[in-house]
């Protein structure tokens, strides 16, 4: 490919530079901007990484009240890509020989609880980043702003339910990386924001990566958008994040660092003090083994290190994780074999169309990396085939003021589909399910075009349906009276 280099040694952008004029990233430039009309985007940062060769674009504005233009260095929240940043913080610290994944976290933290006191005492580190520790995962709320605000986080896991056994079933969980969160502030005796930058931000350089807003006085932010009437609306209120949620999703970055980031995890030649920042051991480690597998969003292997490990139809393994918070949706995705990553961040609600579009659907992959999505190819079951799926699914939430949110998906037989009619805050909307096999389906939206987005079914020991997994999210099926 044609390539350009820019930047003086040393400032770690003297680096292969693919031109905007490139016939394939064209396609991207125009994918992007046809969505950002279509989804009310204000501003989208994009970069790739392609055999050491890099491509980074901004398009639009990052208010579009006070419009500035998008470019590589504007921040953006990247949601729970965060969490791979706390892993791989955990890792610096195994890498000195103060922590063991396989340990238990009360090896750390021997004040730690939870509901079922036999998981607490067995739980280990490594459970806690590659999300089977089984308690409820989704627990949102804000301890303030003090340096006490994730102790105090961690120390209401023990009210959290425990839904599934241990280590048995991966179900995505945000309380789980809080609390590896508190083992790197434990550890290292300093608070969580602090131990990451030292151990991890600034030694890989990222100018532009920072957890605090006050960190970012005098540069490029882009703020958050509602989307109003198809149009894109900035709302400030829905930037803050709370500081207990910083170790699974509270980092603002830009593009460039990201891609920055992703050159660690391709195994890249990143040296601190004359020393790798992670060994290649290291980052091996992070994206094999996988736990137990299922869905989020895609199809997934399981998670390695909080890295998602997602296969394709050609035996490739693509490493992936993506954010979501109100307002910013972001998306990372690295295959190791192709020498390939790309990042995409996003300043509006509708951000996470783009996002589903560019890392669920293979037109990405596809046309950048050469490797497609397992095929799933949908069809029409019987009535009798559907009837064991039927019924009453409910999950809940914690929010941000520690009041309990319920989410509830009621299932019927629909023309060889399952019609779904899912409530959340009152609000209800509307989606068909086809199956493309046993309890795998591909969702579809109300206009019945798919929507890239894998579900699937968990059944119990009797082989009874038990659970719909919903963007890695459980919800439990009810039981008729």
């Amino acid at each position: 490919m044609p390539v350009g280099l820019s930047g003086p040694p040393g400032d770690g952008s003297w680096v292969p530079r693919i031109p905007n004029g490139d016939e394939k990233y064209r396609a991207l430039d125009d994918k992007i901007q046809a969505a950002m009309a279509a989804y009310a985007i204000p501003g989208v940062a994009v970069g790739v990484l392609d055999r050491g060769a890099e491509y980074v674009r901004g398009f639009g504005v990052t208010d579009v009240d006070h419009p500035v233009a998008v470019d590589g260095d504007t921040l953006f929240r990247i949601g729970s890509s965060t969490k791979t940043f706390t892993a791989t913080t955990v890792m610096r610290l195994l890498e000195q020989g103060r922590l063991d994944l396989d340990a238990p976290v009360q090896a750390y933290l021997p004040e730690f609880r939870t509901a079922d006191p036999t998981v607490a005492s067995r739980v280990t580190v490594h459970q806690l980043l590659n999300h089977t520790a089984g308690w409820l995962g989704d627990y949102f709320q804000d301890f303030g702003a003090g340096d006490e605000a994730l102790s105090r986080y961690v120390a209401g896991v023990a009210r959290l339910p425990q839904l599934t056994p241990l280590g048995e079933v991966f179900a995505y969980n945000n309380a789980a990386v809080g609390v590896a969160g508190r083992l790197i502030e434990v550890i290292t005796g300093i608070p969580y924001e602090r131990a990451v930058r030292q151990l991890l931000i600034d030694p890989l350089g990222l100018a532009h990566s920072r957890f605090s807003v006050a960190e970012t006085a005098g540069l490029s932010v882009a703020a958050s958008h509602a989307v109003v009437e198809g149009k894109a609306v900035a709302d400030p209120a829905l930037f803050p994040v709370p500081r207990s949620l910083n170790p699974a999703g509270g980092l603002i970055s830009s593009v460039r660092d990201q891609l920055r980031y992703a050159r660690l995890h391709l195994g890249e030649e990143m040296v601190h003090g004359g020393r790798r920042v992670l060994t290649e051991r290291s980052l091996v480690a992070m994206r094999s083994n996988p736990g137990p597998g299922g869905t989020i969003i895609v199809e997934l292997d399981g998670v390695g290190v909080s890295w998602l490990l997602r296969p394709s139809a050609q035996g490739i393994r693509i490493v992936q994780h993506g954010g979501d918070w109100p307002g910013q949706h972001s998306g990372l995705l690295i295959v190791p074999e192709r020498d390939f990553a790309l990042t995409v961040l996003t300043n509006s609600l509708g951000g996470p169309k783009l996002i589903s579009d560019l890392f669920g659907d293979d037109w990405a992959l596809r046309r950048l990396a050469a490797i497609t999505n397992i095929p799933a190819v949908p069809r029409a079951l019987s009535p009798s085939e559907l009837a064991p799926y039927e019924g009453h699914y409910t999950a809940q939430a914690i929010d941000t003021t520690g009041a309990l949110e319920t989410t509830d998906v009621q299932l019927t037989r629909d023309g060889g589909q399952l019609a779904m009619t899912l409530t959340e805050q009152g609000n209800a909307k509307h989606f068909h399910l086809a199956f493309y096999r046993p309890d795998y389906v591909l969702g579809f939206d109300a206009s019945n075009q798919p929507t890239h987005t894998r579900l699937d079914f968990l059944r119990d020991r009797t082989g009874d349906v038990r659970w719909l997994r919903r963007g890695g999210r459980l919800l439990r099926r009810q039981r008729e009276s």
